[in-house]
């Protein structure tokens, strides 16, 4: 029986694991996950970069390939909601893109949430040779692309990629929730078209419900609506991240993900922000 079912506000807990060190051994993220799910948590998230302008760090997560270690994840754990916060899109090809998450799902047994955005590092972009001016455009067509692959029949026809006849599998046996980052109006009109859920970050709580209104504007659809926010530290920082996650639970957050900073003292931070929810 899970330590955690839900914290007191009904807003659901969940945690962004920390990949941003390349000396930490990918065991601490599994293990974090497992005792995430433990400890009654709704979902962890991963985040991804490629091939950063800078060291991995508090800017730059992702040194573990996501979907990769999220399959290793979803093998030691059994409940818990697995998901990437978030996936880089056009930094990556759709079609082996379709296929990872096709797969994962699959091995996680309905458990993955696809997260994506669009990315912000030109830098970043440049060295992998993909092209930022059309990162937006690129990202909406791979989710059509996707949910094509994964739902439809027939060929495809998009501006960036298009085939017309082909076999895709597995195909999911269940719709796979896409959930869309950001806070910029571009991303929120994303959400709006695509997304089952959306989640910002660096949010307050009146900057939380101005957008999570503004979604609301764009699409009668029910996008569950979140946002992320950091407890890396003790004392007074622990103690107000705690309260923003109360003050974003009574603005009507459906989720709030947490990072608890790097891997050393993560797993203790993460226990004592549960407990303090009850």
């Amino acid at each position: 029986m899970s330590e955690l079912t839900e914290p007191m506000t009904g807003t659901r807990l969940q945690v962004v694991l920390p990949d941003e060190s390349p000396r930490m051994p990918p065991r601490v993220l599994v293990d974090l996950g497992v005792r995430a799910e433990e400890l009654g948590v709704d979902t962890v998230w991963l985040p991804d970069h490629l091939l950063p302008p800078a060291p991995y760090g508090t800017t730059f997560g992702g040194v573990y390939e996501p979907l990769v270690t999220l399959s290793y994840l979803a093998a030691r754990t059994e409940r818990i909601r697995l998901g990437t916060s978030v996936l880089v899109a056009p930094l990556r090809d759709p079609f082996p893109l379709a296929k990872q998450v096709a797969t994962l799902d699959a091995l996680a047994e309905g458990r993955f949430v696809l997260g994506v955005g669009t990315g912000w590092s030109r830098e970043e972009f440049d060295a992998v040779g993909s092209d930022f001016t059309t990162r937006g455009a690129r990202t909406d067509e791979t989710l059509r692309l996707l949910r094509h692959l994964f739902e439809g029949e027939g060929a495809f026809h998009g501006r960036f990629h298009s085939y017309e006849h082909g076999v895709f599998e597995p195909r999911p046996t269940r719709r796979v929730p896409v959930m869309v980052g950001g806070t910029s109006e571009r991303a929120l009109r994303r959400a709006a078209e695509f997304a089952d859920a959306w989640q910002g970050v660096g949010l307050d709580s009146e900057g939380f419900v101005r957008a999570r209104n503004r979604l609301r504007e764009l699409t009668p659809r029910p996008v569950s609506a979140g946002t992320r926010l950091s407890c890396a530290g003790e004392g007074g920082e622990f103690d107000h991240a705690v309260g923003m996650f109360r003050e974003l639970a009574a603005a009507g957050a459906d989720a709030v993900a947490v990072w608890f900073g790097d891997a050393e003292g993560f797993g203790g931070r993460m226990e004592r922000f549960a407990a303090a929810l009850r």
